[in-house]
Protein backbone atom coordinates (compact mmCIF):
# COMPACT_ATOMS: atom_id res chain seq x y z
CA UNK A 1 0.00 0.00 0.00
CA UNK A 2 0.89 3.67 -0.88
CA UNK A 3 0.92 6.12 2.04
CA UNK A 4 1.15 9.71 1.62
CA UNK A 5 1.28 11.82 4.60
CA UNK A 6 0.87 15.81 4.58
CA UNK A 7 1.56 18.08 7.85
CA UNK A 8 0.46 21.30 8.21
CA UNK A 9 1.34 22.23 11.42
CA UNK A 10 4.80 23.24 12.82
CA UNK A 11 6.83 20.22 14.57
CA UNK A 12 5.95 21.98 18.24
CA UNK A 13 3.16 23.60 20.03
CA UNK A 14 1.35 20.10 19.46
CA UNK A 15 1.90 16.91 19.36
CA UNK A 16 0.07 16.61 16.27
CA UNK A 17 2.94 16.46 14.02
CA UNK A 18 5.09 14.08 16.48
CA UNK A 19 2.23 11.75 16.43
CA UNK A 20 2.47 11.96 12.69
CA UNK A 21 5.90 11.12 12.32
CA UNK A 22 5.74 8.53 15.06
CA UNK A 23 3.47 6.68 12.67
CA UNK A 24 5.07 7.87 9.48
CA UNK A 25 8.27 6.43 10.71
CA UNK A 26 6.70 2.73 11.43
CA UNK A 27 5.07 2.52 8.44
CA UNK A 28 8.36 3.56 6.77
CA UNK A 29 9.53 0.33 8.17
CA UNK A 30 7.17 -1.82 6.35
CA UNK A 31 7.90 0.16 2.81
CA UNK A 32 8.45 3.44 1.00
CA UNK A 33 6.17 6.33 1.79
CA UNK A 34 5.85 9.42 1.32
CA UNK A 35 5.97 13.03 3.32
CA UNK A 36 4.70 16.86 2.45
CA UNK A 37 4.72 19.31 4.37
CA UNK A 38 2.33 22.93 3.64
CA UNK A 39 2.03 25.47 5.75
CA UNK A 40 3.81 25.99 9.10
CA UNK A 41 5.33 22.41 8.72
CA UNK A 42 8.19 23.30 6.16
CA UNK A 43 9.97 24.02 9.81
CA UNK A 44 9.97 20.63 10.77
CA UNK A 45 12.08 20.10 7.54
CA UNK A 46 14.99 23.25 8.24
CA UNK A 47 18.42 22.15 8.93
CA UNK A 48 19.46 23.35 12.11
CA UNK A 49 16.01 24.21 13.51
CA UNK A 50 16.97 23.64 17.44
CA UNK A 51 14.03 25.03 19.65
CA UNK A 52 15.21 24.99 23.10
CA UNK A 53 13.26 22.65 25.00
CA UNK A 54 12.07 19.56 22.29
CA UNK A 55 10.95 16.52 22.99
CA UNK A 56 11.72 14.92 20.14
CA UNK A 57 13.96 16.01 16.88
CA UNK A 58 11.75 15.81 13.39
CA UNK A 59 14.76 15.83 11.25
CA UNK A 60 16.36 12.47 12.77
CA UNK A 61 13.00 11.25 12.38
CA UNK A 62 12.49 12.35 8.70
CA UNK A 63 16.09 11.29 8.18
CA UNK A 64 14.99 7.43 9.14
CA UNK A 65 12.16 7.67 7.12
CA UNK A 66 14.16 8.76 3.95
CA UNK A 67 16.88 6.10 4.82
CA UNK A 68 13.61 3.78 4.89
CA UNK A 69 13.59 5.03 0.71
CA UNK A 70 10.54 7.37 2.14
CA UNK A 71 10.77 10.66 0.21
CA UNK A 72 10.14 13.99 1.40
CA UNK A 73 9.09 17.23 0.18
CA UNK A 74 8.36 20.59 1.44
CA UNK A 75 5.89 23.49 -0.25
CA UNK A 76 8.48 25.79 -2.37
CA UNK A 77 5.86 28.49 -1.88
CA UNK A 78 5.02 28.10 1.71
CA UNK A 79 9.51 28.24 2.25
CA UNK A 80 9.22 31.71 0.21
CA UNK A 81 5.98 32.86 1.96
CA UNK A 82 7.88 32.85 5.26
CA UNK A 83 11.05 34.20 4.08
CA UNK A 84 12.78 30.83 4.44
CA UNK A 85 16.08 30.94 2.42
CA UNK A 86 17.50 28.41 5.35
CA UNK A 87 18.33 25.19 3.88
CA UNK A 88 16.11 22.36 4.06
CA UNK A 89 17.92 18.97 5.57
CA UNK A 90 19.41 16.92 3.00
CA UNK A 91 16.65 14.26 2.86
CA UNK A 92 14.00 16.67 2.31
CA UNK A 93 13.85 18.43 -1.13
CA UNK A 94 12.10 21.70 -2.63
CA UNK A 95 8.22 20.62 -3.61
CA UNK A 96 5.62 21.65 -5.49
CA UNK A 97 1.76 21.53 -5.68
CA UNK A 98 1.90 20.06 -9.00
CA UNK A 99 4.13 16.96 -7.40
CA UNK A 100 1.67 17.03 -4.34
CA UNK A 101 -1.05 16.40 -6.56
CA UNK A 102 1.09 13.50 -8.14
CA UNK A 103 1.93 11.99 -5.02
CA UNK A 104 -1.61 12.30 -4.06
CA UNK A 105 -3.10 10.85 -7.10
CA UNK A 106 -0.91 7.47 -6.88
CA UNK A 107 -1.49 6.89 -3.18
CA UNK A 108 -3.66 4.24 -2.00
CA UNK A 109 -4.29 6.32 1.21
CA UNK A 110 -3.40 10.11 2.08
CA UNK A 111 -3.22 10.94 5.77
CA UNK A 112 -3.48 14.78 6.65
CA UNK A 113 -1.55 16.00 10.26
Amino acid sequence: MKYLFIFNDSPYGSQRTYNGLRWALSLSRRGPIRVFFFGDGVTSALAGFTPASADYNPQEMLAAIAASGGEIAACGTCLESRGMTQALIPQVKRGSLDELSDWASEADKVINF
